[in-house]
């Protein structure tokens, strides 16, 4: 159930429903679930990017268009098609990443390679993480490569956050809804 909401929410994103090329991942072990995501933005005729990590920590890119093999490192699934190089997230609207924590102010905690703070370095689209309700916190320790997020989404919520960093290419995220109220526990 948690994924259908989180698909829900990505997907009802307004830069979501403009974009005509993203990028995205596919998720692994216990990260948010992106194969709803994937399919609901193809289904939409978009153009999905997905990673492929190369030898040298940084990301290719391939679209999502085939059978999915897997990676260099175990539990990671990536496409299969011609590689794009690692500029071709510089052509994303919308890059959805993956996070182990997200802070409010848009600090981003990856798995800690600095493959996505480069990918995010090469962007000017708006950054989307997904993460699950308890790893959204109010502070991380942010470093100066690290790149962060605008927008934060959860099963139950969608945070837009307040980027401040100059470093971030694309800003401020856009004004847009307000966070999605959280259920009650029960």
């Amino acid at each position: 159930m948690a994924a259908v909401r989180l698909a829900e929410r990505v997907l009802s994103l307004p830069e979501v429903a403009e974009g005509t090329t993203m990028a995205a991942y596919v998720s692994s072990g216990g990260e948010p679930g992106t194969d709803r995501v994937r399919a609901g933005l193809r289904q939409r005729g978009v153009r999905v990017l997905l990673p492929v990590l190369r030898r040298d920590d940084d990301l290719d890119w391939a679209v999502d268009d085939g059978p999915l093999v897997p990676g260099r490192r175990p539990a990671i699934r990536e496409p299969s098609g011609r590689r794009l190089g690692p500029g071709a997230v510089a052509g994303a609207a919308v890059i959805i990443c993956p996070a182990t924590a997200v802070a409010l102010d848009g600090t981003r905690l990856g798995q800690g390679g600095g493959s996505y703070d480069r990918a995010l370095g090469r962007s000017h689209g708006l950054v989307v993480a997904l993460v699950h309700d308890d790893e959204l916190v109010e502070t991380l320790p942010r470093h100066p490569h690290d790149r962060p997020v605008h927008v934060a989404v959860t099963p139950h919520r969608v945070v837009r956050l307040p980027v401040t960093d100059p470093a971030s290419p694309a800003g401020p995220a856009p004004a847009g809804p307000m966070p999605t109220p959280r259920p009650p526990r029960g």
